[in-house]
């Protein structure tokens, strides 16, 4: 990405065509789309790229089984053709993932689950275009035996299994998928900076003409201008522009649905493929592989309280570890919790009071009085076609032809690990690492770590993340902070946060350093860095308290 002083100068300097607030997945996604017909794009984030929902998501790319039985048929539909879509333009960050639905007790799997199933693998199926080669489509779900079942999750097998469903989904790292389509469209020409709070809409004659922001680092403010803005903030989309939204009794409401998620040690809950696992209330949850860890959620309620940082509740806690030791018949508590998160969702809501299971996860867009388009609601796996309704619609107005170009543009580049450079002190479980997150950037990661020795060293011991990636991060991706690092950049303060405690100077110092050395902080923003660590630690509640899930 470009520097943001850079970007800082363009948008108060440039006048755009499209000014996008939101840098999550929904965002980024307008501004790749728009760009890449054409349009002069500025894209504003209040606080860091994908800092919201979008980093904090269950990381399936799926078309959604739950959906499937609430015969939401044109959304599963939608949703499994983009996922083969995503396999296809970044296969480094979007994988296929084996899930099972086991049996037990000598009992074949439930019948209506294989129809189900049929149904999933049928909506799934997609005729290539123009005779290319169909996309990535998985094998269809097939029954296998419990010992199978028990080689993919064998945290499961004290209870043998006696067969089970196998299929497949796909998984990301959200995150990492939110900055790759960002700079993709910045390849575009879109210029993108993060910080930038907008405030209010511009108008002139009653119409938007672009967004008054403030530079929070500097709490300078000025004008981006633009002849359309896009509202692409998520669960922040009924904020702006607040007056206009207030009138308009048609406009969709945001139902916040909040979304825990656990995360244990592969020692204490080893998986190889996905486990769907049935819940209180006739839920179910995940329970995935992810990054070296397990991953376990997620739980669906409404949410009233603050939306900037959205702590795991106690209860929320409490219901997935007690759903995942009566599935396995395990005795996992609070203490066997590696790390713990949160999101909300963007639910759109009618005015009703059904609970948020039941509120519609369909985008909607809709336009104010004065112009401004936003979207809101959807999922993290559609992103590409919330993107496609916004953009095709600053077309008609503007009476273009200009067709959606984003199914055929790569996010990002594959690489092979074989073919990166070995840099002495990067271990090989390093190498594969930065080909997975980074694909072809790699190399540029990898040359830090050559030019400075000291950056070969892992941010956390035993795991593979590098301090040549605190560096890249803040050199090349607009990392401001030790949370944009730490819980974005790199996931190591959802996967292993307790390492990461403030008050772990030997874990944090070589981070603040690296970040330092990048963006030229004194002493002053040294400490500041480490204070602001320290708040947002405890007010995302990283680590659960165990006084309070045990109370």
């Amino acid at each position: 990405m470009i520097d943001r002083d850079r970007a800082l100068v363009d948008l108060a300097e440039e006048e755009f065509d499209v000014v996008v607030v939101g840098g999550g997945v929904t965002g980024a996604g307008v501004a790749l789309d728009a760009a890449s017909r054409g349009f002069s794009v500025a894209l504003v984030e209040r606080e860091d790229y994908a800092a919201g929902t979008s980093s904090r998501s269950s990381k399936l790319v799926h078309g959604g089984l739950r959906y499937l039985q609430q015969f939401d048929l044109g959304l599963v539909r939608e949703a499994l053709l983009e996922r083969s879509l995503m396999v296809k333009l970044a296969p480094h960050l979007v994988r296929p993932l084996p899930l099972v639905v086991a049996a037990f007790d000598g009992k074949r799997p439930d019948r209506l689950v294989g129809l189900g199933l049929n149904m999933y693998d049928a909506m799934a199926w997609r005729r290539g275009r123009r005779g290319e080669a169909e996309e990535w489509s998985p094998q269809r779900h097939r029954l296998i035996a419990g010992d199978e079942v028990s080689e993919l999750l064998p945290a499961l097998s004290r209870r043998h299994p006696t067969g089970g469903y196998l299929f497949y989904d796909c998984q990301t790292d959200d995150a990492r998928l939110v900055l790759t389509i960002l700079a993709e469209a910045e390849r575009y020409g879109a210029v993108c900076a993060n910080r930038l709070e907008a405030v209010a809409v511009a108008r002139e004659g009653g119409r938007a003409v672009g967004a008054e922001v403030r530079d929070r680092e500097r709490d300078a403010r000025f004008r981006v201008r633009a002849r359309h803005v896009v509202n692409a903030t998520g669960v922040w989309a009924d904020r702006l522009p607040a007056d206009e939204l207030r009138e308009l009794s048609e406009a969709p409401r945001i139902r916040p649905s909040r979304g825990s998620h656990l995360l244990i040690a592969q020692e204490r809950l080893p998986v190889r493929a996905g486990a769907i696992v049935p819940a209180k209330d006739g839920r179910s949850i995940f329970v995935l592989p992810w990054l070296g860890r397990t991953l376990v959620g997620t739980t669906d309620h409404d949410y009233q309280g603050p939306l900037e940082h959205v702590p795991p509740a106690s209860e929320d806690v409490a219901y997935l570890l007690e759903a995942v030791n009566e599935f396995f018949e395990t005795d996992l508590t609070v203490a066997d919790v590696e790390g713990a998160y949160a999101g909300v969702r963007p639910l759109v809501g009618t005015g009703d009071e059904r609970k948020s299971v039941d509120i519609s996860r369909r985008a909607e867009l809709f336009e104010t009085p004065s112009g401004v388009v936003t979207i809101t609601g959807g999922k993290l796996t559609t992103w590409r076609r919330m993107a496609q309704q916004v953009v095709d619609r600053l077309v008609e107005r503007e009476g273009r032809r200009a067709p959606c170009r984003t199914e055929e543009i790569p996010l990002g580049l594959p690489v092979d690990p074989e073919r990166l450079p070995r840099v002495p002190g990067v271990d090989e479980a390093s190498i594969r690492h930065l080909a997975a997150r980074y694909g072809h950037t790699a190399h540029e990661v990898l040359g830090l770590a050559a030019e400075r020795p000291e950056l070969t060293a892992p941010v956390v011991p035993g795991m593979p993340d590098l301090l040549a990636e605190v560096a890249f991060a803040a050199r090349h991706e607009q990392a401001r902070s030790l949370a944009d690092v730490l819980l974005r950049r790199t996931r190591l303060g959802l996967l292993a946060p307790r390492a990461l405690e403030p008050g772990r100077a030997e874990r944090l110092e070589p981070i603040v350093e690296a970040m330092a050395r990048e963006l030229g902080w004194r002493a002053t923003e040294r400490e500041a860095a480490r204070a602001e660590w320290a708040a947002n630690y405890r007010a995302e509640g990283l680590v659960p308290s165990e006084e309070r899930v045990g109370g």
